[in-house]
């Protein structure tokens, strides 16, 4: 055997195999069972129970009782406690229904459900709760509060404070605490003080230790004190020398200052409410806490206006201001804790100049929409009369071979007739114009006679014929580069039709040819569109969901009618988005032969592309999503939820239940010159909604959302609902 001498230097080799045995050898040792934490499956039950032996889990128990929490509590409390586990209460959860033991170093968690469908049943948990922190308590102690991850102990000794100091003297040296003397506590403190009247002070330190479960344990204090009953107060806490005198700041909470650290907290309100709260229990002395909020509300503005009267449980009570807020911090000792309690409440003057601000908000709110709107209706103006520059005035002739009950004219495009509906649809490069001249004058020599119409301006004009009991109702309308016409009435019904495509002016009974390179023309897009569409389209809307006078929307959507094929569309869609930055996602994809729905991630967030079929063309929707905009809006849902807004445009209060929630809507709520209206977040699904208004009878209605939108509900003035997805 060869023999490496020590300082030799080892081949990494070597080492890795002396790695290998070492963790074969340490994996066939059997694990040792650690001694801090109880064997829950050896624990007593209660006559009667069912254990759950499903459950592999060595630190929870779970067993049925056939009787209700209420009986089952107290009689588990009685059966632990005739097995040695002494009960306690954690220190802020006196009123939790979780029962606690400890026994020698051990701890145990009780609590208690009731049994799924049955009430007159409980299921009973006993849970391991590791003790890092333990201190005796004396035999026949009462009311006691305790908790093992600093320590804190409170609870009253049944003997005098000599007798009761002879055990803790006792019991914390076989724990292994140590005493502390002054030359032992000088890392600490100077000076130890051991003045208790009618009692006795000491100080222990434990070291950290794996077989006691002792890790960087600070030093605490044991102070015994004589009741007038004759028995004695025990307070054992972390020694005050080992807590820290200058403490650092945590999040705020309602906008106000919270030192660290803090065993629970809590806020009221917000930075900009008119009545905020802040309250909490410090792990530090009240000095050092009030030292903390002298130096914090200084750096923020506020002053401090003197004493305020105490309240139960106070020590202090400090008067504090800043320019628009009056408050009050109160603090108190409670346990080992200091409780804080910081109140502001916003100034009458401030409030007026709130006031004051938010109508001369709302004012401009209302002048940037009508602005908004003006300048879009403006902006629509100067396009359509540029569009209309481009039609053609000139007089029509009607189209040879028509198969329709209404004559067409000669450069009518993309007809579609209905004759069993009545219905007839066409557009064309002539102006509104020459369409509703040549409509007349093709009419009238036929019997037709035309009803009076309000409606006839230059880019929409509306027409009623009637003759022998039938009528015809035509809307002529400037649709970007051209003119819509859409006809229905008695007068187009011709019976047991069926839907055909008439042929337009250039094609020819034989030009079949002609119809098939047209369907596979190469799609172009629109320049001029926000969101790609090809030129080459029937019809095509955009709309886009922001707050007036903002430039930033949360929701595109375009919306399409496509007369080509839907391979042709989709591949269209694949070149321009990726054109402009567009990530198409693999994950979900569906493409079929008259479907197609894809997701992609653009620069501005998700959105999604669905292509579908209807009447021989490829339809589009098209939704991009800029959850950024969302997030500043408010409107952004929770994740994995959908979030619906309620709003109320009508005279009078309405309420609305949904979900088995009601959720009363103030007039005027959700509107520019109101707070904003209620919310709520519902998981993904269909849910039906009933409105109730004074005075009218119940609405119903359905809404399906999915997890990430974002929709409005807005009651209106007749009580009707309008549903908008919002994001």
């Amino acid at each position: 055997m060869s023999i490496i001498k020590r300082g030799t230097q080892v081949p990494a080799r070597w080492r890795l195999l002396a790695c290998g045995l070492l963790l074969m050898a340490s994996a066939s040792l059997p694990a040792r069972a650690d001694d801090g934490i109880v064997d829950v499956h050896a624990l007593p039950q209660l006559e009667g129970a069912v254990e759950d032996t499903s459950l592999k889990n060595r630190d929870r128990v779970e067993y049925r009782m056939p009787t209700p929490a209420a009986v089952t509590s107290p009689a588990v409390k009685k059966r632990l406690s005739a097995d040695g586990w002494v009960p306690y209460v954690r220190p802020l959860e006196e009123k939790s229904d979780t029962l606690n033991f400890k026994k020698g170093r051990l701890g145990l968690s009780v609590h208690f459900t009731q049994a799924p469908g049955r009430p007159d049943q409980s299921v009973v948990y006993y849970t391991t709760d590791r003790i890092y922190g333990n201190v005796p308590f004396p035999d026949g102690a009462s009311d006691i509060v305790f908790d093992g991850t600093r320590p804190y102990l409170g609870c009253i000794a049944p003997g005098a404070p000599d007798t009761t100091a002879d055990f803790y003297a006792g019991q914390m040296a076989a724990i292994g605490w140590q005493k502390l003397t002054p030359e032992t506590a000088a890392r600490w403190t100077t000076s130890l003080d051991e003045t208790v009247p009618s009692g006795f002070r000491a100080f222990y330190a434990h070291p950290d230790s794996k077989e006691t479960g002792f890790y960087q344990q600070k030093p605490v204090m044991l102070t015994l004190t004589r009741r007038d009953d004759g028995r004695t107060s025990v307070d054992v806490r972390v020694a005050p020398f080992a807590l820290p005198a200058d403490l650092k700041a945590d999040g705020d909470l309602a906008g106000l200052p919270r030192p660290n650290p803090t065993k629970t907290a809590r806020g009221l309100g917000s930075a900009d409410s008119n009545k905020r709260e802040m309250s909490a229990a410090a792990m530090a002395e009240l000095p050092a806490v009030l030292a903390f909020y002298h130096r914090e509300l200084a750096a923020r503005g506020w002053q401090e206006d003197g004493s305020a009267p105490l309240a139960p449980g106070d020590e202090v009570a400090i008067k504090v201001s800043n320019a628009e807020e009056a408050g009050v911090l109160r603090l108190g000792r409670k346990y080992d804790f200091t409780m804080i309690s910081l109140t502001a409440q916003v100034k009458e003057a401030a409030l007026a100049a709130r006031a004051k601000a938010k109508k001369e908000a709302d004012e401009k709110f209302f002048s940037d929409a009508a602005a908004s709107a003006q300048q879009m209706i403006a902006a629509d103006e100067v396009r359509r009369k540029a569009q209309a520059a481009n039609l053609s005035d000139a007089p029509l002739n009607a189209l040879a071979d028509s198969k329709t009950p209404l004559p067409l004219p000669e450069n009518a495009e993309g007809v579609k007739f209905e004759g069993s509906d009545g219905r007839l649809e066409f557009s064309s490069a002539s102006s509104v114009k020459a369409l509703t001249a040549f409509y007349r004058a093709a009419l009238k020599p036929a019997g037709w006679k035309e009803q009076p119409s309000v409606i006839n301006q230059p880019s929409m004009a509306v027409m009623e014929f009637s003759k022998g009991g039938k009528s015809i109702s035509m809307t002529v309308m400037q649709m970007g580069p051209k003119v819509n016409v859409t006809a229905d009435g008695s007068g187009l019904v011709v019976a047991a039709a069926k839907p055909a495509e008439t042929k337009s002016a250039q094609s020819k009974p034989t030009d079949s040819k002609a119809v098939q390179a047209k369907s596979t023309e190469p799609l172009n897009a629109d320049p001029d569109s926000a969101l790609p569409v090809p030129t080459q389209r029937s019809s095509s809307g955009i709309s886009s969901t922001k707050f007036p006078g903002s430039d930033q929307s949360f929701r595109k959507e375009l919306e399409a009618s496509i007369p080509a094929e839907l391979p042709d569309v989709l591949a269209f869609y694949r070149t321009e988005l990726t054109k402009r930055g567009w990530q198409e996602k693999t994950d979900g994809a569906t493409v079929t032969a008259d479907r197609a729905e894809l997701a992609f991630s653009s620069p501005d967030g998700p959105a999604m592309l669905k292509l579908g079929r209807a009447r021989d063309e490829t339809t589009v929707s098209l939704v991009q999503r800029n959850p950024q905009a969302a997030i500043k809006a408010d409107i952004m849902p929770k994740t994995g939820q959908a979030r619906v807004m309620l709003g109320n445009i009508g005279p009078k209060e309405a309420s609305l239940t949904i979900n088995k929630q009601t959720v009363k809507i103030a007039a005027g709520a959700g509107g520019p010159q109101s707070p904003k209206g209620p919310m709520l977040d519902l998981p993904p699904g269909t849910y039906q909604y009933a409105l109730r208004m004074p005075g009218r009878p119940a609405h119903t209605e359905t809404l399906t959302v999915a997890a990430g939108d974002a929709w409005g509900l807005l009651v209106g003035p007749s009580g009707d609902v309008l549903p908008l997805q919002m994001y």
